[in-house]
């Protein structure tokens, strides 16, 4: 089942939560609101997260319901798809694949064979399919990195391996756009990413359950103005999604609607190519069972005029 978060092409609804069904979207708050006693009606993707079992089964029946009757859809061309999660309850992301740790810094550090290493992301600068990715002031190399993340869909404190692989509740693509010179610059000073990093992440187009796809054979790729940069699978990480989120769990309590990347796969980005995108480019990365996130990369911005200078070099 793939989940979406959708706005009408005309503009005549907010943002609202439905199942992709082929070529038609099915509206889950409507076919929530036909029951002859209707309970509760998700308004967004993290309220039906929060539902936990009920949610699921609620956009499942949604489903069947409108494959039944051929009510409460709309044609895919009418409706213009989010990011499934507008604003997650938290996002992380991990570095979990060796070949794009090896690729990226010429070496693997020991303590990442021991240590689930990632940087908490910003859930304020979500974006969608088809959306503009802003280029920031500061950098000069902008970079798109392919990843998949895993979504929970159920509070995890205290929980074992096995338990927190029920908590996932699916996946989506997750492009953590990289600004690659001033994250270096940044983690000089054993800091950040943050300016590197916090200005726009991608995440869509779809939520596929965890009963719909093997993210681990998965095929990936990246395509840039219709070029493949990248391609390959997740496959083996240094620590599954399970065992970090179980980890994570010891000490910190997570709710549905958390969001855990990956990490790039191997090649999966324009660092380890030594490739590097410019303004006005296309970016789609493609997830076997999850689709195609696509994204215009905008112009570069000018500088404020007002902060500190970012782009100042010591004397």
């Amino acid at each position: 089942m793939q989940l979406v978060t959708y706005h009408r092409v005309d503009g005549a609804a907010a943002g609202r939560v439905g199942v992709l069904d082929g070529e038609l979207v099915v509206d889950l708050a409507d076919a929530a609101q036909s029951r002859p006693s209707p309970g509760l009606v998700p308004d967004s993707m993290l309220s039906l997260l929060r539902m936990g079992q009920e949610g699921l089964d609620l956009a499942r029946a949604g489903l069947e319901l409108a494959r039944s009757t051929g009510d409460f859809t709309l044609p895919l061309a009418e409706v213009r798809l989010a990011a499934p999660l507008p604003r997650p309850n938290s996002m992380r992301d991990f570095m979990l694949v060796e070949e794009h740790v090896k690729n990226s810094f010429g070496t693997v550090p020991d303590e990442w064979y021991r240590l689930p290493v990632h940087w908490k992301g910003n859930p304020d600068t979500v974006i969608g399919p088809d959306d503009e990715v802003p280029w920031p002031h500061y950098t000069d190399k902008l970079d798109y990195e392919l990843e998949v993340a895993a979504v929970l869909g159920r509070p995890a404190s205290g929980v074992t391996p096995d338990q927190a692989q029920e908590c996932i509740v699916g996946y989506t693509i997750f492009n953590d756009w990289s600004a690659r010179d001033i994250q270096f610059r940044e983690m000089e000073v054993r800091l950040g990413p943050g300016f590197g990093k916090d200005f726009a992440t991608s995440l869509g187009p779809v939520l596929t359950t965890a009963d719909d796809i093997d993210v681990s054979t998965a095929r990936m790729s990246a395509r840039v103005n219709g070029e493949t940069w990248s391609e390959g699978t997740l496959g083996a990480m240094v620590f599954g999604f399970a065992e970090v989120i179980s980890t994570l769990s010891v000490d910190q309590p997570l709710q549905p609607g958390d969001v855990f990347g990956g990490g790039t796969i191997g090649r999966g980005c324009g660092l380890e190519l030594d490739r590097w995108i410019a303004p006005g480019d296309v970016v789609e990365l493609e997830v076997e069972g999850i689709g195609v996130l696509r994204n215009r990369v905008g112009p570069k911005r000018e500088a404020p005029g007002h902060g500190i200078d970012l782009l100042r070099t010591r004397d």
